[in-house]
């Protein structure tokens, strides 16, 4: 019989890219949700009955403790960057995360990979990066021998870093940044993805990993990247912390006047106070060479779909080259 695994969070942007791993390996894959019905096409990932939506969520005893049953592996996603509604950082990234350790070892699950975050730290003032790492704590309380996965920013074909700023440069002639010359380490979502496919399977050992690709880059050098990639020439400002905090405070601000209504999804305070500090690798740390990956690098892959934010869209090349002809 097929083994099964639970990940909560799988239709994420992360978690799918787990759950086709999975189910190309022959698991049976839960894929748990707040929304199944939005998640129906993680059902083509694999074979008929093999990869299921199924209602949870991660707030709720009862509802983690049904997606679990009878898994042989569970994998945690779920993750936010913004406070939405009953979903704040504390209830999900730090009480939740420990929820599914919990009752992952009072079920007697094998096996539990928890995805958190570089620049996790139980100290840090960016409630993001705090309850990050308070997640951690509670899972290995709970769960001593969980693999935790830490990436740095990560990118990839549906959704991710190059693509956010791919989708600003294709809207204006001005790309306003925070943190320019913060340095990242984007990482490859499908690297991500076999990392987690490893602890889940246990062809990796317990730990905690920190997940970063080959390259350091600025931000304002990772812009430069996509600007590249999409023909396209822009302006890029670089807004001082100060000026980004205030004007994420007052997008913050009026999120919070709707009462909840609309989120604010552009800049917030918290993101700018994350900005303030490098997401790199540490030095020493477990990572993609003790897993035996090599990493991907950024260039050998954006250009495969952020062709879609240039001005002639998958045309482009084609376009710029008959530039070159010489009628006859």
């Amino acid at each position: 019989m097929s083994k099964i695994v639970t990940i909560y969070g799988g239709s994420g942007f992360v978690g799918r890219q787990i759950a086709r791993r999975m189910a190309q390996l022959g698991w049976r894959v839960r894929v748990a949700v707040r929304r199944p019905s939005q998640a129906l096409f993680v059902r083509t990932y694999g074979a008929v009955g093999q990869v299921e939506p199924v209602p949870c969520n991660i707030r709720d005893d009862l509802s983690v403790r049904a997606a679990m049953a009878d898994a042989d592996a569970v994998i945690n996603c779920v993750g936010i960057l913004v406070n939405e509604g009953r979903n704040r950082f504390e209830a999900v990234q730090s009480e939740g995360a420990g929820r599914v350790a919990r009752i992952a070892a009072e079920t007697g699950v094998p096996r539990l990979v928890q995805i958190s975050a570089l620049g996790a730290d139980s100290d840090s003032n960016s409630t993001y990066a705090r309850t990050k790492a308070q997640g951690e704590e509670e899972v290995l309380k709970h769960f001593p021998t969980a693999m935790i996965l830490r990436p740095s920013v990560v990118f990839g074909p549906e959704g991710g870093i190059y693509d956010r700023f791919g989708r600003m440069a294709s809207m204006g002639p001005v790309v306003a940044i925070t943190g320019g010359n913060t340095k990242m380490q984007p990482v490859f979502v499908d690297d991500v993805a076999r990392a987690a496919e490893m602890g889940a399977t246990g062809e990796a050992a317990p730990g905690i990993y920190e997940l970063g690709g080959p390259d350091i880059l600025t931000v304002r050098q990772i812009v430069g990247q996509v600007l590249r990639e999409i023909y396209r020439r822009r302006l890029v400002i670089n807004l001082p912390f100060w000026l980004a905090g205030l004007v994420g405070g007052v997008f913050d601000i009026g999120a919070m006047l709707t009462g909840g209504l609309l989120t604010n999804r552009i800049l917030t305070r918290d993101q700018v106070r994350l900005l303030r500090h490098d997401n790199v690798v540490s030095p020493g740390a477990r990572g993609f060479a003790e897993l035996g990956i090599k990493p991907i690098d950024a260039d050998a892959v954006i250009g495969d779909y952020l062709w879609r934010f240039r001005p002639g869209g998958q045309y482009a090349a084609i376009t710029a080259s008959s530039k070159n002809l010489r009628p006859r």
